[in-house]
């Protein structure tokens, strides 16, 4: 397949390169883990940061153009596809909102996964912009996710985010930014819930008070 037909192919490269160091900088990802991607406008295929790449080493030459069938379309010599290929390929397949995701191993929400513990959407900002992000648990065989346990949860049109256990976090938006935003809030509000645990427990606390609506809009409309 021609490259040449992909016109947007080096914009959407200079997105993701952004995003990745964005998420560098942001201390969402470190070492060569996590992975993100993007989907061309041609919708057959992605851009995809490959195995054994930082975030903050994402360039030009080193991402990987994949066909939604799996495909390797380009790709710098010596590089393998990421080991969560699998996933980015089967979101997009399945939701067509979806043009891109990010997966980061950010470690307060991964301090949530490993813990078993679903992060509560316990801001107005996580209900509105989320709405819930289930844990997803390990494989059956006790290894990492794969497409056939994440995209059941994600065939659910309302699911934005996910955790997965003992893993990392995924978030998948309409473009780049979008997911890249879902993965902040997501880290932001397990970090947030950690502190409001740890404050409710000094104090002798067992529950508190969670917002209903995201939105003061909501919140009229719904008592209307």
């Amino acid at each position: 397949m021609d490259l040449a037909n992909y016109t947007d192919l080096h914009s959407k490269m200079d997105e993701l390169i952004a995003m990745a160091k964005r998420c560098f900088d942001g201390g969402l990802q470190t070492n060569a883990g996590g992975n993100l991607s993007v989907r061309l406008d041609a919708r057959d295929a992605i851009v995809i940061k490959p195995s054994g790449v930082g975030f903050n080493e994402c360039t030009r030459k080193n991402l990987q153009v994949v066909h939604l069938d799996g495909a390797i379309l380009s790709s710098a010599e010596g590089l393998k596809p990421s080991k969560d290929l699998d996933f980015h390929r089967d979101l997009y397949r399945i939701r067509d909102d979806i043009n891109a995701i990010v997966h980061c191993h950010s470690p307060w929400a991964t301090g949530y996964a490993s813990a078993g513990i679903e992060i509560p959407c316990l801001t107005v900002q996580t209900i509105e912009k989320i709405g819930r992000m289930p844990l997803i648990p390990l494989s059956a065989e006790g290894g990492p996710q794969t497409e056939v346990d994440i995209s059941p949860f994600f065939k659910d049109p309302t699911i934005r985010a996910a955790v997965l256990a003992n893993h990392g976090t995924i978030g998948a938006g309409p473009t780049l930014m979008a997911a890249q935003y879902l993965a902040e809030i997501i880290e932001e509000t397990a970090h947030i819930a950690y502190v409001r645990d740890t404050l409710m427990a000094a104090h002798g606390k067992t529950a508190a008070d969670l917002p209903q609506y995201g939105t003061a809009a909501d919140a009229r409309a719904a008592n209307a």
